[in-house]
């Protein structure tokens, strides 16, 4: 009896301490799946694949199911469908059953102010099995002026978030696409959304989307929030060589940095080449550029919003680190104002705040017109030619 009883309270004990799988999360991107289990406690996991059919299975040790949490889920992206149950060693296995065969990277994640524990599995898009020859790359002169639309926060984080429920990663990806809309309306411009889902992207991969598409410019876009409810207004910002230009700017620059952590990304993984670019940065015109881009689009929504600052602030937002092209962050206006937030919600104004950007990005480059070498039968004496807004050469 003794025994027996100590095996029961053994087990009780276990039980307790076991970490209990809350919910099931799946976000798809164009470029890859993810499954996020959100736990109440930490929990070592495993992960294997097996064929025919491709499956990929988690393991998470000495964890059980939440009640609620159906045993079979519906999936999403690559991932056809979600099932889970318990083994005899404690543990619970879920399986995610797939459309095609994938290589999986996973990871666990401490808890922040958005999520508890996570553990996550990201799910690469598999590469065309035939690679479709590259079209001929045009004459460099004919390329047009790329701009960058970068849609802040997306999937697991929501950003700033209004009384009302109206979340930043929303009204960001709404107004990244009426702009990209207008910029691809204009001649020798063109628009590239770094996002046009509700999926989240690495702050790092964000630079890497924009230099992959060879950008001109990088915009990203994004609505503030602060605790005091009165204060609004439209702010730009550069990035910053030394210190920030205010306190609110620091404030702002830490939010917009912790995305990673709330979007969750692999920290482990995550190398410094970014971050190395940041040694002969101010050494380019990439800052100066910058500034006159966000001076720019600050005196034009200026005749849409109210500005926060009149003057183009800085501070070290990891999205702009790139010496590669000029970037600037704009905030467009305050969530948590409630005058600026039912604005924002009006497609109407919506589209005033993308026209006003637009004007600052056309008036900019009509002084940064960017150089595109042109083949060698068509090069002038001067070697490197500018391209106009009207996708010709500037004579």
């Amino acid at each position: 009896m003794r025994v027996l009883l100590a095996c029961l309270m053994t087990g009780m004990a276990l039980g307790a301490n076991a970490a209990e799988l809350r919910d099931v999360r799946l976000w798809s991107s164009p470029d890859s799946t993810r499954v996020v289990f959100d736990l109440d406690a930490t929990a070592a996991h495993t992960i294997f694949t097996l064929e025919n059919p491709s499956r990929i299975v988690v393991d998470l040790s000495d964890t059980h199911r939440a009640a609620a949490l159906a045993s079979q889920l519906e999936g999403k992206g690559q991932v056809q469908r979600v099932r889970s149950g318990p083994q005899e060693s404690g543990a619970l296995r879920i399986v995610l059953d797939l459309a095609a065969a994938a290589k999986p990277k996973s990871f666990a994640l401490q808890p922040n102010d958005s999520y508890g524990f996570r553990v996550v599995v990201d799910l690469a898009t598999a590469a065309p099995a035939t690679a479709v020859p590259a079209p001929p790359r045009p004459a460099m002169a004919e390329k047009p002026i790329v701009i960058a639309i970068d849609a802040g926060h997306g999937g697991e984080d929501p950003g700033a978030r209004s009384r009302r429920g109206l979340l930043e990663k929303d009204v960001s990806l709404a107004l990244a696409r009426r702009l990209a809309a207008l910029v691809n309306q204009q001649q020798g411009l063109h628009a590239v959304l770094v996002r046009d889902g509700d999926y989240y992207v690495g702050l790092r991969e964000r630079i890497d989307k924009a230099r992959d598409a060879q950008a001109d410019l990088f915009i990203s876009i994004h609505a503030n929030s602060y605790r005091d409810p009165s204060v609004r207004g439209t702010a730009v910002y550069v990035l910053s060589p030394k210190g920030a230009s205010s306190e609110h700017a620091v404030m702002l620059a830490n939010r917009e940095n912790m995305s990673d952590l709330v979007g969750g990304v692999d920290t482990d993984s995550r190398d410094d080449q970014t971050l190395a670019v940041l040694a002969d940065i101010f050494q380019t015109s990439a800052l100066e550029a910058s500034h006159d881009a966000g001076g720019r689009l600050l005196e034009a929504m200026s005749r849409v919003n109210v500005l926060q600052r009149t003057r183009v602030q800085q501070a070290s937002f990891v999205v702009l680190k790139s010496a590669s092209f000029p970037s600037v962050l704009v905030e467009t206006a305050f969530l948590t104002n409630e005058r600026e937030e039912r604005q924002l919600r009006d497609p109407s104004y919506q589209d005033r705040l993308a026209r006003s950007m637009l004007e600052g990005i056309k008036g900019y480059f009509k002084s940064y017109r960017p150089l595109h070498q042109v083949a060698e039968a068509e090069r002038p004496a001067g070697g490197l030619q500018p391209v106009s807004l009207s996708g010709q050469a500037a004579r």
